[in-house]
């Protein structure tokens, strides 16, 4: 790949658009969208449940399910038809650099909760009998913002890094040069980034009505979401477009 190559600067707006666009893919092979999320949602939540080790691969490994959605946008607008195996396409792309920016994301959000910790976020505390619900929230009066930064610096974190399951896998990319790609492309497009992460927020916010059917749509577009917003920063001629080398 050649190590240079250019970063689309994208007008706000754009960012709405990139949902209205994964909603088309989304049209054009819904049973086999909603299969690949459910499989990525059944095994990452038979992950969860495996004690001490099994929230850390569920974690690392995310980056690597990304990837999967990514290349199976992109064979389905190629006109191959979807398969379940499909899920698993990312294993077959630089799967190691994935892997790597699995665990940078773990190690930051490890440390955004231990700051949060430290700046005074209620744990259960250590009783003997149960505690009520109304009881755990009671001690979350007054440090709602410790809840607000924690969501803020998450937010900032996954979003800088959003790009890089697609680079790592289209371009072979390691996982320090993808996520320096990432950064930069997501600085340059922040109007962009703002509004696609709103308007994902308020599409998660509507689909939990009625009785969170709305999720089976949701779910699948902002899978495909990922791969739509790359190709409009990094392979489209839209907007100013700037090369650098990084």
């Amino acid at each position: 790949m050649d190590p240079s190559f250019g970063v689309a600067e994208l007008p706000a707006s754009r960012g709405v658009s990139w949902l209205g666009e994964s909603w088309r893919i989304f049209k054009g092979a819904p049973l086999q969208w909603m299969g690949l999320c459910s499989g990525w949602l059944a095994i990452t939540l038979a992950l969860l449940i495996v004690p001490l080790v099994g929230g850390i691969v569920a974690n690392l490994l995310q980056p690597v399910f990304f990837a999967s959605f990514a290349i199976a946008a992109w064979r389905q607008l190629a006109g191959e038809r979807l398969m379940m195996g499909d899920l698993f396409s990312g294993f077959r792309r630089n799967w190691h650099a994935l892997v790597i920016v699995g665990l940078v994301l773990l190690v930051l959000q490890i440390a955004i909760f231990v700051m949060m910790w430290a700046l005074g976020l209620p744990l259960l505390p250590h009783t003997e009998g149960p505690i009520t619900v109304t009881e755990y929230v009671e001690m979350f009066e007054g440090k709602e913002w410790i809840l607000a930064l924690g969501f803020l610096l998450t937010v900032v974190v996954k979003g800088a890094l959003w790009f890089v399951p697609p680079l790592v896998a289209f371009h072979g990319m390691s996982a320090g040069h993808a996520m320096r790609w990432s950064i930069y492309a997501a600085a340059e497009n922040l109007g962009a980034m703002m509004t696609y992460g709103a308007a994902l927020l308020c599409l998660f916010f509507l689909s939990l009505l009625p009785y969170a059917l709305g999720l089976l749509v949701a779910i699948p577009m902002m899978a495909i979401s990922t791969f739509v917003g790359y190709r409009e920063v990094f392979e489209t001629d839209r907007g100013q477009t700037t090369v650098v080398d990084r």
